[in-house]
């Protein structure tokens, strides 16, 4: 066995995404995270742990949604981001648009929640848990009621009297170092989850998938900034012109204007207009 995959915890990035590919674990993660009851959740395992060779990508962040059909995308952060808060829009805006490319309208578009699963505290008030939902700033009477949620769970959580006790368990056990996550936290779902580890580090597949994500992740270094921003700058374009397919077929010479373009920040303008856009003449006309 690799001696790198004995030696995860579960804040491990491909550990906390092979945990959470089971059902179970994951509603049992969302009803901790969330404090509230799902019936189930359906896991789209095609999108955890995945290698895509046309982005040169890999993703490690779990994809699910409820019988309410409510969208979840949860990603563990170990080491503290600049820039989390822009990183949860990007993830929701992710989700929006594959669900309008597939045909939904505005109306039709399920709550999301983008959950961070932090081993550290990314606002400093010591709280286990950060929830963000959109308020208005003149009056609490109005709500924007756009069916979205960013949340933000700490492992160094202090306050224990405003969270669940379960809560609390979980985190702590997400913290612990490798000899400490291996004691009892005198709870069942942790208990649950620490045999999917087990399991895991026992299984010759799940070996040969993280020795494969351990060389992609070299390969993908490699590559360089450079390539990595022309990469990133197709995949938007791609991200653009499949929301704005939503429309009717694109005409060349829009096609040709979108895939000339260099600027990624420009084509990020460009995706809130198309976001906005009535029509692909409105878009044409605002751009």
């Amino acid at each position: 066995m690799n001696t790198l995959l004995k030696n995860l915890t579960i804040k491990n990035n491909f550990m906390f995404a092979a945990v959470m590919s089971d059902k179970e674990n994951c509603k049992g993660f969302l009803e901790r995270a969330l404090s509230m009851k799902i019936d189930h959740v359906e896991i789209s395992t095609e999108k955890n742990i995945v290698y895509h060779p046309e982005y040169k990508g890999v993703r490690l962040d779990v994809y699910a949604k409820d019988e309410k059909n409510t969208r979840y995308n949860i990603e563990m952060q170990v080491l503290k981001q600049p820039a989390l808060g822009r990183r949860s829009r990007y993830y929701q805006s992710q989700m929006d648009m594959e669900l309008l490319a597939k045909g939904c309208e505005y109306a039709e578009l399920p709550d999301s929640y983008v959950i961070f699963l932090c081993d550290f505290d990314p606002f400093g008030e010591r709280k286990y848990r950060y929830t963000f939902r959109t308020a208005c700033e003149e009056t609490k009477k109005v709500s924007l009621k756009d069916g979205r949620c960013i949340m933000f769970l700490n492992t160094c959580g202090e306050d224990e009297q405003d969270v669940p006790k379960e809560l609390v368990s979980f985190l702590r056990f997400v913290h612990a170092d490798l000899k400490e996550s291996q004691k009892d936290f005198q709870d069942d779902y942790v208990r649950q989850v620490q045999k999917s580890v087990t399991h895991i580090k026992g299984s010759r597949e799940m070996e040969e998938r993280f020795m494969l994500l351990e060389l992609l992740m070299k390969d993908e270094r490699r590559e360089g900034r450079k390539e990595g921003r022309k990469e990133g700058l197709k995949a938007a374009i791609e991200m653009l012109q499949m929301v704005l397919s939503k429309f009717g077929q694109l005409p060349d010479s829009l096609l040709e204007t979108l895939y000339e373009q260099e600027d990624i920040e420009v084509i990020k303008n460009w995706m809130e207009i198309a976001l906005r856009a009535q029509s692909l003449d409105d878009f044409i006309s605002k751009m």
